[in-house]
């Protein structure tokens, strides 16, 4: 094989609000909890069924962490791009354990919001325009949006 590939792309919504942890030397990181449904009828019963998958994301780019800060909620929808990394960590009764999550950091990742920054929650006619926030060049909007003029990258 010439090369490999690690690449993750998930839409889903957040089961809880981001939550921001800061680190000795003043970095951050963002853990998000994202949840991806699948969705089907049985054929045997004609009755629907529903699956889904948690995923742990953690962002460690400051502006993506910034971003998550200010619009993330419980409930936003959001489409995350970034890269597989399994870590292995002791219990406290020393057993060894091993969690996956999808990791944002650097030059890798992408972070949009899919129902705007109000988590589709606005009063009135709310925020419907997503936006796109890269770890290497920050808002990637489509030119149409409030957000643009908003955040400081």
């Amino acid at each position: 094989m010439a090369g490999s590939l690690n690449k993750v792309m998930i839409i889903g919504n957040l089961g809880r609000d981001p939550e921001v942890r800061t680190f000795q030397n003043g970095g951050k990181v963002c853990t998000l909890r994202v949840a991806t449904s699948e969705r089907w009828r049985d054929r045997n019963t004609g009755e629907k069924r529903e699956r889904t998958e948690w995923h742990s994301v953690s962002i460690f780019s400051d502006s993506l962490v910034r971003l998550c800060e200010q619009y993330l909620r419980k409930g936003s929808k959001v489409y995350v791009e970034g890269r597989l990394q399994t870590r292995k960590w002791q219990d406290k009764s020393g057993n060894d354990r091993y969690s996956t999550e999808v990791v944002l950091q650097g030059y890798n990742g992408t972070l949009t919001m899919l129902d705007g920054r109000d988590g589709g929650r606005a009063a009135g006619g709310g925020y419907d325009q997503g936006g796109d926030y890269s770890s290497s060049g920050g808002y990637q909007g489509d030119g149409n949006s409030d957000l643009e003029d908003e955040i400081p990258f």
